[in-house]
């Protein structure tokens, strides 16, 4: 049976009332508003965007959706989980002061902003699922105990899975550090002594300090590295390699197997909206302006993460002319799709619904 998903264009310089309208639109069209009880508590999930980035979501485009739950519960907050690598995103604290720079502030949004696996990550639940690759899934504590959760995802390109959408920010996104380190496990990149030009670059990205020069080469420590690709992202020489096959399918797998924890626990109270604005070659953990690969389209709702995921990438490669995701990483993104699928994440086959 096909999922529906529901599309409005648009693109991110509208005046933010428009952008906020359409935003409640897709969101009411998933019918959960009237389920949502009064007290309940509703996570809104999204990624508040790393210092120095421009693509996350903004909190004027959620203005009347916010409006909507908060008549419905005053219970809702924003949320979302530490980092496995350091930086401002890697501890509550600091996370929490980088969403109040990006406008998420209790004043300006009249919703708290809660980071879910408590203040570095180690608050989480096992969530048993017995599936392929994981069996008990880590998920942030903070999401676990909602009631209500609403997933909004900005589309991009990705190092490692090909494309970051819905069912990354579900599976990734709500698992504490420990879920997160669990996915990278066994994610080995390595670097090419011959084609390394030794200029550090990789030494001063690398989060977990699992880097080292020796003999005139970069050299990664096995026993250090988080496998979180930050090296392949910013090597200019081309000299870090992984094993895109095996190792982007096991972490694409584990992803959906994550995701499918997460989905299932809020089953018949979870949502997805997907802005398709500013879509580029690497996620919004990259600490900078990043240029697009595809112009904006617009935005997406559905109760189905799968669905919704291929929607939005077939949006992008029919806008883009070309498949815009594996012109930047040469990663097969429909591994995560299928995995969703045949574990009963959601379905590949949708009807793409325009409302006005």
């Amino acid at each position: 049976m096909k999922s529906r998903v529901f599309f409005i264009p648009g693109d991110r310089k509208e005046d933010l009332r428009t952008l906020s309208g359409k935003m409640e639109k897709l969101y009411l069209a998933l019918g959960l508003d009237e389920k949502i009880e009064k007290d309940a508590f509703v996570a809104i999930k999204l990624h508040f965007g790393e210092k120095g980035n421009t693509g996350y979501i903004r909190p004027d485009w959620l203005e009347n959706m916010i409006y909507r739950i908060r008549k419905r519960t005053s219970r809702a907050y924003f949320t979302d989980t530490n980092t496995l690598y350091v930086g401002l995103r890697s501890n509550a604290i600091d996370y929490t002061h980088l969403a109040g720079q990006h406008g998420f502030t209790l004043e300006k949004t009249g919703l708290p902003v809660h980071i879910a696996d408590g203040l570095i990550g180690e608050d989480d639940e096992e969530v048993p699922i017995n599936l392929k690759r994981v069996k008990s899934a880590k998920v942030a504590a903070g999401i676990v105990h909602a009631d209500f959760l609403i997933c909004l995802s900005h589309l991009t390109g990705h190092v490692q899975t090909g494309v970051g959408a819905a069912i990354k920010n579900l599976g990734m996104g709500c698992a504490s550090r420990a879920g997160k380190l669990e996915q990278h496990a066994e994610v080995n990149p390595r670097i090419s002594a011959k084609s390394c030009k030794n200029c550090g670059i990789c030494l001063d990205y690398c989060p977990a300090g699992a880097i080292i020069q020796k003999d005139g080469s970069a050299v990664i420590l096995d026993d250090k590295c988080i496998g979180c690709g930050e090296c392949l992202v910013v090597c200019k020489a081309g000299a870090v390699k992984m094993r895109w096959g095996e190792d982007s399918a096991r972490l694409q797998e584990k992803m959906a197997e994550y995701a499918f924890a997460v989905g299932n626990h809020f089953r018949g109270k979870i949502g997805f909206l997907n802005v398709l604005f500013k879509i580029t070659k690497d996620c919004d953990c990259m600490a900078k302006d990043q240029p697009q690969i595809v112009g904006d389209i617009g935005i997406v709702s559905s109760v189905d993460p799968v669905a919704i995921d291929k929607a939005s990438a077939d949006l992008a490669i029919k806008h883009g002319k070309s498949d815009v995701f594996r012109k930047g990483y040469d990663v097969d993104w429909m591994l995560q799709l299928r995995h969703g699928a045949k574990i009963g994440l959601g379905s590949l086959g949708y009807e793409l619904v325009e409302i006005a």
